[in-house]
């Protein structure tokens, strides 16, 4: 029985031990936590009046997501050094490196989101595509209803129509309402002419078969005089 109680009284004392070891750093961990809450929200206050100095006239949309990337990055090296001040340098090691793994993967999978986000930075950055702006996208012509960052909407003949942003920075021209309805009369045109053309093909390809067969029918006629002349002189 008195080992027992020894025992359980050496396990109590050697947690406790741990506990009081590990106290300062603990604090330590926790007084650096709120220090840097302060900081990243100082410094996130100063990257959004900057942002809106330098892109005054840009959508909010472009300057949140730059804002969220910047918030992101402060995040994560706050977090890392928190793991070191805390005695945990390894696991912050690790942790790193498993985040570089991890940001690879999601960018593969990712990579049509990221390119959709990508084209919709230039496009809100483009003085030649904003909202009300008549826009031809291939076979799409349309009203340029609102620009987000991944999608771009447009009104189409009362529709609404949704393509994504890296479609649309391939392949965009921007046209105004008199240049659009030429654009589409020119079209209309273009298929009235190819398709006159190919029923010009067609009748000059039936005319030439017809000559052919007058032709070989003159001959045969001749050939079939000529034996019957023959057949007479005999």
């Amino acid at each position: 029985m008195n080992a027992v109680l020894d025992a359980a009284v050496r396990v109590l004392s050697e947690f406790l031990g741990d506990i009081e070891a590990a106290l300062p750093r603990v604090a330590s961990g926790l007084l650096f936590l709120a220090v840097a809450a302060v900081l990243v929200k100082v410094l996130m206050t100063f990257v959004d009046r900057v942002l809106v100095r330098a892109l005054p006239g840009d959508s909010p949309v472009y300057r949140q997501f730059v804002a969220t990337i910047v918030a992101g990055f402060l995040w994560y090296g706050v977090l890392l050094s928190f793991l070191s001040v805390v005695g945990l340098g390894g696991i912050a090691a690790a942790l790193g490196t498993a985040t570089g793994f991890v940001a690879l993967g999601v960018s593969y999978a990712l990579s049509g989101m990221i390119a959709d986000a990508v084209s919709g930075v230039y496009l809100l950055r483009d003085p030649d595509f904003n909202p009300g702006d008549r826009v031809v996208v291939g076979d799409t012509t349309g009203e340029v209803h609102a620009i987000e960052l991944r999608k771009t909407r447009f009104d189409v003949d009362g529709d609404r129509r949704v393509l994504g942003n890296a479609e649309i920075e391939r392949r965009w021209t921007k046209v105004d309402g008199g240049d659009a309805a030429g654009a589409e009369d020119a079209a209309e045109t273009e298929d009235a002419a190819e398709t006159e053309d190919a029923a010009d093909a067609e009748n000059e390809a039936a005319d030439a078969e017809e000559s052919a067969n007058g032709e070989a029918t003159d001959e045969t006629e001749g050939l079939a005089d000529d034996a019957t002349d023959e057949s007479s002189d005999d």
